[in-house]
């Protein structure tokens, strides 16, 4: 194959996830061109992803919103002349694209809309069996099928641990900005504060997260806080919960201060990252960062857990899950998923990553610079 485009417009941390799909498709096809189209705002994170040819953002409710911007787009994508076309999403914009492109494979998802006009090859989703990356994965079985050529390199691509994880690469300039943002910090661990979500009912107390935060200052951890321009009052009412620890030289807050390469770049750098169920928490085990994950509506079962040295901190309760992403409010009008984590029990998860020499079962000695060693 010469030429293969990856459709995934969903939200951040799904564009994230896709990225084993489209290292094993490298590996296989390493002289091919790859696109991946997705969604608008999200196109500048893969800028410097060395298997990907181009990015192309659909700005689905922006510039391009409409059946308007949508047709230009898919025409655009016809000229490409694709051999495959991989859609890993399920709306109807994304089958009408995959019908429209023109191209002589074209691999999607049963339980899409149009999957039966829209793919030649449609796979079952297995939503209740496999984990978002497998999911995803399961979308190369036609082209097994198709070239057997390639079978034993696709085995082996699915079995080599370092293809199927999603090794983000960032442009060089959103890590120098990184560098020159953490300049003011004073040595020691930094721990990542993300106190925001889309859906309400994912978010943690701003409580909980304040007594983290308040606690690894005293510590004498440095904090980042992080939130996206939207999610702005969320980091404030961390920062007032906080009293007269946001006040201190090793807080930094960075809420909607960064763009989104410079946000990875940022928590590439820290010890724990401290977050909700969002789509910067992909950002983090992508790039290896020890994660302490908050749960609440959501849980395992959906396929959207975060991977590597991470932790989930959750409340065993007969309502969870409420939905696939959460709920503006509680269905249940309780909201103890969130509101009963206790936040000495987040403490401790986080403090053992902070300080793994002191609190943990690292029998490594305490290390002597800012940035997170491998």
């Amino acid at each position: 194959m010469r030429r293969i485009a990856v459709w995934n417009t969903a939200f951040l941390g799904d564009a994230v996830l896709t990225l084993p799909l489209i290292r094993v498709l490298h590996a296989v096809w390493p002289e091919a061109e790859i696109d991946f189209y997705t969604r608008g705002g999200v196109a500048a994170l893969f800028s410097a992803q060395p298997e990907l040819t181009h990015i192309f953002a659909y700005d689905k409710r922006g510039a391009q919103k409409g059946l308007t911007g949508f047709l230009r787009l898919a025409r655009a994508a016809r000229t490409r002349r694709y051999d495959a076309w991989i859609d890993a999403h399920l709306s109807l914009r994304s089958s009408a694209a995959a019908l429209l492109s023109g191209a002589r494979e074209r691999i999607g998802y049963r339980e899409a809309a149009l999957s039966g006009l829209a793919f030649r090859h449609a796979v079952p989703r297995r939503f209740d069996e496999l984990e978002e990356v497998e999911r995803l994965l399961a979308l190369l079985t036609p082209l097994r099928e198709q070239h057997r050529l390639h079978d034993a390199a696709l085995e082996h691509a699915l079995r080599t641990p370092s293809i199927l994880w999603p090794e983000l690469v960032l442009p060089l300039p959103a890590h120098a900005e990184a560098d020159r943002l953490m300049a003011p910090l004073s040595p020691g661990p930094i721990l990542g504060l993300n106190p925001g979500s889309i859906w309400p009912t994912k978010r943690w107390t701003a409580e909980g997260f304040a007594r983290v935060a308040a606690r690894a200052v005293e510590e004498g951890a440095n904090v980042l806080l992080f939130a996206a321009p939207d999610e702005i009052p969320e980091a404030r009412a961390v920062l007032e919960h906080m009293g007269g620890a946001a006040r201190s030289p090793r807080l930094l807050d960075l809420s909607g201060k960064t763009t989104l390469p410079v946000l990875a770049a940022l928590i590439s750098r820290l010890q724990c990252y401290l977050t909700n169920d969002s789509g910067p928490m992909h950002l983090a085990w992508a790039q290896h960062v020890p994660v302490t994950a908050l749960f609440g509506p959501t849980v395992r079962a959906l396929g959207f857990f975060p991977r590597g040295d991470s932790t989930v901190v959750e409340i065993d309760l007969p309502c969870r899950p409420c939905g696939l992403h959460g709920h503006a409010s509680c269905p249940q009008r309780h909201f103890r998923c969130m509101r009963d984590i206790d936040p000495e029990r987040v403490w401790e998860d986080v403090r053992r990553r902070l300080y793994p020499w002191k609190y943990g079962n690292c029998p490594c000695e305490k290390p002597d610079t800012q940035t997170r060693e491998s």
